[in-house]
């Protein structure tokens, strides 16, 4: 299994990442995808993924933490994705989005992200998409700069209309702890209407914790407890979701290797 959104790099895990990234790999996830959020967190994925070889990233600047000088940021990131650019930890530019429940302004946040979706075009990357009342928006974005790099809806949540806009743009739906669930009607029963193929497997650790396990630290160490609930969904077995959304993130990112 491959986590294709955990943060390791919050200090949710600072003292113990490295035991997790440990324990993870036990229990049969072999590579995880660190979002980038901030410019102050991108030096330390560097670091963790040349420490960890099974350790993937991605720099972002996500809407919750929107720069105070926007065009200074994204010049950093720039920067930083030109640096970079030739590490094959590398795989992405995210976590970016658009989110409608918080006070910056949409216009200021679309511009953010149009212009991060410039720089992932100009990079040849994928993306990684953040989302909160924003699918009309972002769908929007992405047809407006024809962006045609695709990458994955992170912690897809939405129709079966909305699922399909995605796809057919190029993009596969992060599935997360949502699944595990059973209030989650809605979640659940677009995701066990699409295609495997299009989806990915993530935890958001630390947030996004599973069912029953409410109110603890989330950890990709749980990953298969979100493959299970999928794996139900579809009315299949655990090693075939195992091996399709391996498959799906080796399309999307181009990495699958095992920890080393």
């Amino acid at each position: 299994m491959i986590d294709s959104h955990c943060h390791l790099d919050l200090p949710a895990f600072a003292n113990d990442w490295e035991a997790v990234v440990a324990e993870s790999q036990a229990q049969g996830v072999r590579r995880m995808l660190i979002p980038g959020t901030t410019e102050s967190g991108w030096r330390k994925q560097c670091l963790m993924a040349q420490r960890i070889s099974c350790l993937d990233i991605a720099f972002g600047l996500h809407p919750y933490f929107f720069p105070t000088q926007a065009d200074k940021a994204l010049t950093t990131l720039a920067d930083r994705l030109a640096d970079t650019g030739r590490s094959a930890a590398l795989v992405a530019v995210g976590e970016i989005g658009i989110d409608a429940s918080i006070d910056t302004p949409l216009d200021k946040q679309q511009y953010l992200f149009e212009e991060q979706l410039g720089l992932a075009a100009r990079h040849h990357l994928p993306v990684i998409l953040h989302h909160r009342r924003s699918h009309h928006l972002l769908i929007e974005s992405l047809k407006r700069c024809q962006f045609s790099g695709g990458g994955v809806v992170h912690a897809f949540s939405g129709s079966e209309q909305v699922a399909k806009s995605y796809i057919d743009l190029g993009f596969r739906l992060g599935v997360g702890g949502t699944i595990t669930y059973a209030r989650a009607k809605k979640t659940r029963q677009t995701i066990g209407k699409t295609d495997i193929n299009h989806l990915l497997l993530e935890t958001d650790a630390p947030d996004m914790p599973l069912a029953g396990r409410q109110g603890s630290r989330n950890s990709p160490v749980f990953l298969a407890e979100v493959a299970t609930a999928l794996a139900q969904l579809h009315n299949t077995t655990l090693a075939a979701v195992s091996e399709q959304t391996d498959s799906n993130y080796q399309s999307v990112f181009g990495r699958v290797n095992h920890c080393k």
